[in-house]
């Protein structure tokens, strides 16, 4: 079974069709395969892939006002299927979602693309809208 790796075409269109009112928090979770699948046959960990990615796509990140709200080491699933397992973790906001289409649609960017799809063995990437933070849950 192949993992989630890119968005579908209806998804990126439910992506665009929601209201464009302020920051969006992307949750990015990720798994890597340990050796990346180019398809042009090239050697890298997913690892190694997945650095090559962060470097080339950064710039782009950047312009259109990306920053990385929040990451972290995973360390256990208390909560979920044991089996399923994530390597990287973390929150990228940007100042609209315009913004992050327009990084997406970026030529650059669809060229270190690549990397990730050769990296990634399965990953969420989960649209939210920051909130204050509360005392409580559910707040």
């Amino acid at each position: 079974m192949s993992g989630h790796i890119d968005p579908t075409r209806e998804r990126f269109g439910e992506f665009r069709r929601l209201p464009d009112d302020g920051p969006v928090h992307m949750l990015n979770l990720v798994r890597l395969r340990e050796r990346a699948a180019y398809p042009d046959g090239r050697e890298a960990s997913g690892r190694e892939a997945y650095a090559a990615y962060g470097r080339e796509s950064g710039p782009i990140f950047r312009r259109v006002g990306g920053r990385i709200a929040w990451s972290g080491d995973i360390r256990l699933m208390l909560i979920g299927p044991e089996e399923e397992r994530w390597d990287i973790c973390f929150i990228a906001e940007y100042p609209s979602a315009a913004a992050f289409v327009e990084m997406v649609k970026d030529p650059d960017y669809q060229k270190a693309v690549v990397h990730r799809q050769a990296a990634v063995e399965d990953s969420r990437l989960i649209r939210t809208a920051p909130k204050p933070a509360g005392a409580g849950f559910g707040e």
